[in-house]
């Protein structure tokens, strides 16, 4: 018995060193993760960047001579949902990068784990400073929101005219409330005054107090910088009461869902955004709108845009590394200058976010209508 056990054991012992003398057999892809709301409350965004990604990827399909291999995980717009899909894409499906999340409360929820992990994370759309800050693996496609919320004031003051403005604010929302403080510090600087404050939470469907608020102030302009549901919803009631006012508010009402839910109330509703077609002049923003329209029979809008740029940011970034280690990406993301993307030419500036030109927008005839240019 012991003379067959022994046997046994050498048998074994052998196999193991050839096994571990075989040749590692070479993966013939490269992973790239996405984790972005296709579900829920903000499920508009998750399904354009997704849209915006795809086509992206069939522009660029491989890099270092392999094919990237995209894995979407739905973070179902709950911030531990985003967080268990960073979970299994780094554990799990050993990604060489990230793309998303795609809103900042989402974002700040999984990039601990990606930067404890040191994978890059690039987000077509999360603005909120603190996203990024302290991270040496996030990066972003966008701008950030104290240069939208200074462009709003000064677009409000100058362009609009408004010396008196109301703000609604979604509380619920790192996003809206950073927004918010930006504007007001800018347009109070300016000269303008805020006339009333009211809140709101996400899922929200009456405002008929905090209208009532912006009735009695009677301002020249309400900033309401909140997503597209609740910004929708509130300009119908503000139209139906009276209000007539220019309603202001950010990039994250500029989806296709707000006309869909507002319809009319939304005409002239303005927007500081990231793209508009009508703007974009790089070679690989024409090829990519003649992409997108000709698969969706449907104008290219910002959040697939965006979603496109940070796929191009990773790739860019990885072939510049001549590798797939997360510490050479990331220092290739972090020298990126120059970039010709979809929404514009991007350099990226400190803590992972991107030195890139803003655009104005309007809804006009039921679609979204290029304004103006502004400059960082």
């Amino acid at each position: 018995m012991i003379r067959k056990t022994c046997l046994a054991l050498v048998v074994l012992t052998g196999l193991f060193f050839l096994v571990s003398a075989a040749p590692a057999v070479a993966q013939d892809t490269i992973k790239i993760g996405a984790y972005l709301p296709m579900t829920g409350a903000v499920a508009a965004y998750g399904e354009s960047e997704w849209a915006g990604i795809q086509i992206a990827r069939d522009m660029e399909p491989e890099v270092l001579g392999k094919k990237v291999e995209l894995k979407l995980v739905d973070t179902k717009s709950d911030k531990i949902e985003a967080a268990n899909a960073m979970t299994l894409l780094v554990e799990k499906e050993k990604v060489v990068a990230v793309l998303g999340e795609a809103i900042s409360g989402n974002s700040m929820a999984g990039n601990p784990i990606s930067e404890a992990a040191k994978i890059p994370t690039v987000s077509p759309t999360a603005t909120n400073p603190l996203v990024n800050q302290g991270k040496q693996y996030a990066f972003r496609a966008c701008f950030i929101d104290p240069f939208q919320g200074e462009v709003a004031a000064r677009f409000a003051f100058k362009d609009l005219n408004a010396k008196t403005a109301a703000l609604i604010i979604d509380q619920a929302q790192d996003y809206a409330v950073g927004l918010a403080k930006f504007f007001e510090n800018e347009f109070t600087k300016l000269g303008g005054k805020i006339v009333t404050k009211t809140y709101i939470q996400t899922g929200d469907q009456d405002f008929s107090a905090q209208l009532s608020a912006v009735q009695a102030a009677n301002p020249e302009l309400i900033y309401a910088p909140n997503y597209y549901t609740e910004t929708a919803l509130m300009a119908k009631q503000a139209r139906d009461l009276g209000i007539k006012v220019p309603i202001l508010t950010g990039d994250g009402a500029q989806e296709s869902a707000l006309i869909e839910i507002g319809g009319a109330a939304v005409e002239d509703v303005y927007f500081t955004g990231h793209f508009h077609k009508q703007a974009a002049t790089t070679d690989r923003a024409k090829e990519y709108i003649r992409r997108f329209e000709e698969k969706h029979k449907k104008e290219a809008d910002a959040f697939g845009a965006l979603g496109a740029d940070a796929y191009f940011l990773a790739v860019d970034a990885i072939k510049r590394a001549g590798s797939t280690d997360g510490a050479k990406i990331r220092d290739a993301l972090a020298n990126t200058k120059d970039f010709k993307a979809v929404s514009g030419t991007i350099t990226m500036g400190e803590n992972g976010n991107p030195i890139k030109s803003m655009v104005i927008n309007k809804v006009q005839g039921g679609k979204f209508v290029y304004v103006t240019t502004i400059n960082p």
